[in-house]
């Protein structure tokens, strides 16, 4: 009989394949197994668990094979455990999605170096397959390979992944180069509050593009030979934003100088990817970018994103909060010297390396050592501010930082207009934190931790500092719904088991 299921099994998976087009390799690559793996489940011969079940399932974006199990993905932490050893910082998940949207720009091959294998680049990537990008992982699963139809169907294209990633709003720079007219679903992620794309609009009106919208859609028209004849002013120094009109100007056969730019590190890294395209960018890491367009991109090109300083900073959080010596590496050091500056004031002991260089040859990298430390609340308020200041996705690690610490910490995250609220949720497990507003949080610490079941916010960063307090926390807690997590973290449970965590991935069956 259990025979027999398998090979049932087996024919839903190949039919669920075939429907969408793959061959058995390209199963393979999206699930970091082998061809022959694929055909033996799907003749049946081989054993196959719940959770390869409901892998491939999110594959293929297939519920007839997820009947594996009924539910989303959950986590079951045992808290009160020191971390230890050394983990690494994974590449940026920021950085990764621009430039799978970059990739649109060229006719030839790309090929991303260590890809965060993310949710949101999973849905970028259903996307891209959808309207004609032939994507593969390769080198076991480690890099990614893109190549580019000749003519994109934006008719085919996937709405329902495009609504789950507000990053499919960077793909009108690149396509208003390549047609004159297409329709885009609107920008989803996380719940932040209101977020227009009008700042995006007034950069990419320069570039001749107009867009209606209507009943969840973007329609796009791009006017012919209209350009910028004057440098663009962004009136938000916003990250995606100014991606947006990089995109668009690497195409323009002129100069397009960008100011109020933002020098962040995602941004740099999409600099560095245009750079290797043939695209000179001046003013990188400044808020002025000028950039010399090439109208037609057709080379092979292989790039290396760089570490991601959100990541570290969460890692670090892990730390403190856990009261842990852990030492992270390949941290981006230039893009989390504001934060260590204000951990340093706040009493943290810590050590790092010599600086050495990413592999995009271009960031510098340092290993960071964090020991246990006897933290006060600071003077000042946290706030973040553009880049070179305190990066507004490490604010919300503040709030778990602050609730070890001595005395009164002030929160002001100023950018979003849901955020702040979302960190009162520590209050679930012990925190005391009082909202004062939508965007201003009093934390008062020291903290004594304590176990709760709940809910994941629906924000990244929020969503993962309750999980790094139930760490802290003794006894056993659940986090349910954790999948905005897996939009910005790859194996975030495995790879802080790796340094002494206990946290156990679970579903509702």
């Amino acid at each position: 009989m259990a025979d027999d299921y398998l090979v049932r099994i087996g024919k839903l998976i190949r039919d669920a394949r075939q429907h969408r087009g793959w061959t058995q390799s390209q199963l393979a690559d999206a699930l970091g197994t082998s061809q022959s793996a694929v055909n033996r489940i799907e003749r049946g011969n081989q054993n196959i668990s719940l959770e390869m079940i409901a892998r491939i399932g999110e594959a293929l974006d297939s519920e007839i094979v997820s009947l594996g199990y009924a539910g989303p993905m959950h986590l079951r932490v045992v808290g009160g455990r020191r971390l230890s050893g050394a983990i690494d910082v994974k590449t940026s998940k920021n950085a990764c999605v621009a430039l799978l949207c970059a990739s649109l720009l060229n006719k030839g091959r790309t090929v991303l170096r260590r890809v965060a294998r993310i949710e949101e680049v999973y849905r970028l990537l259903e996307v891209l397959n959808s309207i004609g990008v032939r994507t593969r992982w390769i080198n076991d699963g480690v890099d990614l390979e893109l190549v580019p139809p000749a003519r994109l169907d934006m008719d085919s294209i996937d709405a329902e992944a495009a609504v789950r990633t507000r990053s499919i709003i960077m793909f009108l720079g690149p396509l208003l180069h390549r047609m004159d007219q297409f329709r885009l679903p609107y920008a989803g992620g996380c719940d932040l509050g209101t977020r227009t794309i009008e700042p995006h609009m007034i950069a990419l009106r320069r570039f001749g593009l107009d867009i209606t919208a209507t009943e969840g859609i973007y329609h796009a028209k791009v006017a012919s030979g209209v350009y910028p004849d004057r440098p663009i002013v962004l009136t938000e120094r916003g990250d995606t934003v100014t991606e947006n009109a990089l995109l668009a100007a690497a195409r323009h056969d002129g100069v397009t100088v960008i100011r109020n730019a933002s020098s962040n590190y995602m941004v740099q890294d999409l600099c560095f990817f245009l750079e290797a395209l043939g695209v000179r960018v001046d003013g990188i890491g400044t808020t002025t970018l000028t950039v010399h367009g090439v109208p037609n991109i057709d080379v092979d090109v292989d790039y290396s994103p760089s570490e991601d300083p959100v990541e570290a900073m969460s890692l670090l959080a892990a730390a403190v909060v856990t009261e842990s010596e852990l030492t992270i590496r390949r941290v981006p050091i230039e893009f989390m010297e504001i934060e260590l500056a204000v951990l340093e004031e706040m009493g943290l002991d810590h050590d790092r390396s010599a600086e050495y260089t990413a592999d995009n040859g271009r960031t510098r990298l340092v290993d960071l050592t964090v020991r246990p430390s006897k933290l006060e609340a600071p003077i000042d308020k946290i706030h973040p501010m553009p880049f070179p200041g305190l990066n507004i996705d490490n604010v919300p690690f503040f709030a778990a930082i602050a609730a070890t610490a001595q005395g009164q910490t002030l929160i002001h995250d100023w950018v979003y207009d849901n955020r702040a609220i979302y960190l009162t949720d520590l209050n679930r497990l012990g925190g005391r934190l009082q909202l004062l507003d939508p965007h201003r949080v009093l934390v008062e610490g020291p903290t004594r931790w304590r176990a709760a079941e709940m809910m994941c916010p629906p924000a990244l960063r929020p969503a993962v500092v309750v999980l790094l307090a139930m760490m802290a926390a003794e006894g056993t807690s659940v986090l349910r719904n954790v999948y905005v997590i897996n939009r910005g973290y790859e194996e975030l449970a495995e790879r802080l088991n790796s340094v002494g965590a206990q946290i156990e991935i679970f579903r509702d069956i």
